[in-house]
């Protein structure tokens, strides 16, 4: 064998070792660095530089998507509101009165969401117990008289003069937020049930009682789907969960044997049109399946909804979609699901995106994101369509709501920036 061939022997040799070398080290070698999948931290390349946000950019069609649904919400509150000055009880509003304050919640989500979007995820991290403190006590400042503001029979409302603030809005982000940051520095008790899950849990029974008192159900509802789907996307042991699962399930069927109004609501929604109910529970759930009726296929045309001039109570809010379904029909609601399915899907993607980056709590966040947006919009497209019992709980995004607007705005500027913060480590950058 030439010198040359054996040099050359050798050098094969050394590089294997080397590779082998880094392996066990922890630090394999750039070339080998970068054909790895994108679970590689960006501090593993060796030729890494700071990169701010603004040059990897976010995700552009999130973004209007989220734009198109507001712009539609804008056309549909104006339509489902437009005839609600010809009743007493609004007599002294323009026709334009609740679109118009609509716009102006669109308008200060949207600063709130460029703020929002500015916050590194490791402030919003440390900021997380203080924003659940900070909810906690707003939801009981709530149900304090002389502060709580009560609209037909519920206290929901803090008067801010220029918005009339909801709490239960703030605690969904405050509990996603701190059930994430729970789940990260629990990461290595979450195999024992004590330990791991009952503080979350006695969190989450805390904000339950305080919603319930108001009382606000729906909310109550879907902060339990965000912590337990937190828990459980964040390596909770599968039995453990399913256990909490059945208790969930006991305790709400328990308050609704107890609670003589919500049985009515669960007869009424079981039949709508009895005689016992087409006037009383079931009243607004008839007249939704009868917008939709209406509407058939193809609607009846922008503007030419019937149901929404005084038979459709508060049409404007929880039943914006059976307006939608009277005046788009079919198509419409079938655009409205397949809006939200996508996404849904596309928060969940990138909170996935962001663990295989080893930024868990940035993907937790995201995730939980999908799971608020997703559960709400399936629990009120289900009421509107009949296929659940009727909850006050607004559409996301399209409802007539300064505070839920408000909150879901800055819930989807915290996902891209966790979007934007991803692009930066796959470039190689560092936060």
């Amino acid at each position: 064998m030439s010198s040359e061939a054996t040099s050359n022997r050798m050098a094969q040799v050394g590089r294997t070792w080397s590779k082998l070398a880094g392996w066990v080290s922890g630090r394999p070698e750039r070339r080998t660095a970068e054909r790895l999948p994108v679970r590689t931290a960006s501090q593993d390349f060796v030729d890494s530089r700071p990169l701010a946000v603004r040059e990897m950019g976010f995700d552009q069609p999130l973004v209007w998507v989220v734009l198109g649904l507001m712009a539609w919400s804008l056309v549909m509150v104006f339509s489902a509101s437009i005839a609600l000055p010809d009743n007493p009880r609004f007599g002294n509003y323009s026709p334009t009165h609740f679109v118009v304050r609509h716009g102006f919640s669109i308008v200060m989500g949207s600063v709130a969401a460029l703020i929002a979007f500015q916050i590194p995820l490791r402030a919003w991290e440390r900021m997380a117990p203080w924003l659940f403190l900070a909810s906690i006590v707003l939801l009981m400042l709530v149900l304090i008289p002389f502060i709580g503001k009560g609209v037909n029979g519920a206290r929901r409302w803090i008067p801010l003069g220029v918005i009339n603030f909801q709490p239960s809005e703030l605690a969904k982000l405050g509990v996603l937020m701190y059930a994430a940051d729970y789940m990260v520095r629990k990461m290595e008790v979450k195999e024992r049930f004590f330990r791991a899950v009952l503080p979350m849990a006695a969190a989450v029974i805390v904000v339950g009682m305080l919603l319930l008192a108001e009382p606000d159900m729906g909310a109550f509802m879907v902060i339990v789907v965000i912590a337990m789907g937190i828990l459980f996307l964040g390596g909770v042991n599968a039995r453990m969960f399913f256990l909490m699962g059945a208790l969930v399930v006991a305790a709400f069927g328990m308050v609704i044997a107890t609670s003589p109004w919500r049985r009515e609501r669960i007869f009424a929604y079981l039949d709508p049109f009895s005689e016992d109910h087409a006037l009383g529970k079931g009243y607004q759930l008839s007249h939704a399946l009868i917008a939709f009726g209406r509407g058939e296929v193809f609607g009846v045309g922008l503007g030419g909804s019937v149901e929404k001039l005084h038979w459709l109570p508060e049409a404007h809010t929880d039943f914006l979609l059976a307006v939608i379904g009277e005046e788009f029909g079919l198509v419409g609601v079938l655009v409205v699901i397949a809006v939200f399915m996508w996404l849904t899907r596309r928060i969940m993607q990138i909170g996935r995106q962001a663990i295989a980056l080893d930024q868990v709590f940035s993907g937790l966040v995201a995730q939980g994101v999908g799971l608020w947006v997703g559960f709400q919009a399936f629990i009120n497209i289900g009421v509107n369509l009949g296929a659940l019992p009727t909850k006050g709980l607004t559409l996301p995004l399209m409802s007539y709501g300064g505070s839920a607007i408000l909150l879901n705005l800055v819930a989807l500027a915290v996902v891209l920036r966790v979007d934007a913060e991803n692009r930066v480590l796959m470039k190689g950058g560092r936060l």
